[in-house]
């Protein structure tokens, strides 16, 4: 069942929910949670589905915050709330509601959203797009025990890593540490079986893809030992190979889908290791709600601490540090004072530089 609110206020959305309710002959509540979503008209209907099939594990209410400020001056100085209740089948095993908050009231969407939470139930606030640079410190993630970012989704992915690991509070997750669940879950039985002392390991993945640095920092957080980041074709991450005195442990997927573990003495195996869909990402962080102290210490270890392979086209998909240009800059400036100075030639500066 659908109910459409134009111009409306958190009561009349309230009331519309106890309507729908009795209207399907569901007057009882049964959910769990309150699931917030902020994303934007053209994220949605992704972000919205992917919610709904994980509402099966985890009936929830759903709140899906799409802000609309205005293009002009006069649209921006208008405030308007419209919503969309969505109830039964419509909504998966919860309830549903859209909010659009149009102009000034767009600034303001955790005054629409603290009277429609469920009371006494925890609350989750999900970003699947242009997270805030600290989740917590956001009006709508104050309200959260728990907030979802994913930095899978940001324009330099391995710059928001950092930005998580500087801005962190208990609560915060991000959904590329989640895509590596299944990952650390195989080479954490694969380092219970007996073996020798780990000395390196290795790190192989797609450029630009987060879990791939996040699993090398979890490794080298964990293990003590240095770890290489090395770039493939993907799909994601591929492979991660760890070095013994007994011989290399090697978990490989080349395809996505399916992967191969090679240990010293033991037979290779094959493992089921496909990607992902976000639902089931979704459903995953649904089922705690505690703060994650092993993500803290693996974002929180450093991208710039990993052994980055150097290639042809840079190092590993991602851009130089800061460092890298500040030896550049200082060489460069003699040489170009030297160019601006009357009498001197810029070939001596260039000299003195070197």
């Amino acid at each position: 069942m659908k109910i459409d609110l134009t111009n409306t206020t958190s009561s009349k959305i309230n009331s519309g929910l106890i309507e729908a309710r009795r209207a399907i002959g569901t007057p009882a509540v049964g959910m769990v949670l309150t699931l917030v979503i902020v994303t934007d008209e053209g994220n949605a209907y992704d972000a919205l589905k992917a919610a709904g099939d994980a509402s099966r594990e985890h009936p929830s209410r759903i709140l899906v915050v799409i802000r609309r400020p205005g293009r002009t001056p006069r649209d921006r100085a208008k405030s308007r709330l419209d919503a969309e209740v969505r109830v039964g089948s419509d909504a998966g095993t919860g309830e549903t509601v859209l909010l659009r908050l149009h102009g000034e009231l767009s600034g303001h969407a955790e005054s629409v959203v603290l009277p429609l939470l469920l009371p006494d139930a925890p609350v989750v606030v999900w970003w699947p797009e242009d997270a805030p640079d600290k989740p917590a410190e956001d009006p709508l993630g104050k309200l959260a025990q728990r907030r979802i970012t994913d930095a899978a989704s940001a324009e330099d992915p391995v710059a928001a890593l950092e930005v998580r690991a500087g801005s962190y509070s208990p609560g915060d997750t991000d959904l590329a540490w989640t895509r590596i669940t299944p990952w650390r879950s195989m080479l954490a039985a694969a380092l219970d079986q007996k073996h020798s002392a780990i000395s390196a390991a290795v790190v192989e993945g797609e450029p630009y893809n987060p879990s791939t640095e996040l699993l090398g920092m979890w490794l080298a957080d964990r293990l003590k030992v240095p770890v290489e980041r090395r770039v493939s074709d993907g799909p994601g991450l591929t492979a991660v190979r760890m070095t013994t005195a007994d011989g290399t442990i090697c978990l490989d997927r080349a395809d996505g889908a399916l992967a191969e573990l090679a240990m010293p003495g033991q037979p290779d195996r094959r493992v089921a290791l496909k990607r992902r869909e976000t639902a089931e990402l979704i459903a995953e962080e649904l089922r705690r709600l505690d703060p994650d102290e092993i993500y803290r210490s693996s974002v929180q270890f450093g991208v710039d601490r990993l052994n980055v392979q150097s290639t042809q086209e840079g190092s590993a998909g991602r851009p130089p540090s800061n460092g890298a240009h500040k030896p550049e800059k200082k060489a460069a400036a003699p040489a170009k004072k030297a160019a601006e100075a009357p009498g001197k030639p810029a070939d001596s500066g260039t000299e003195k530089a070197k």
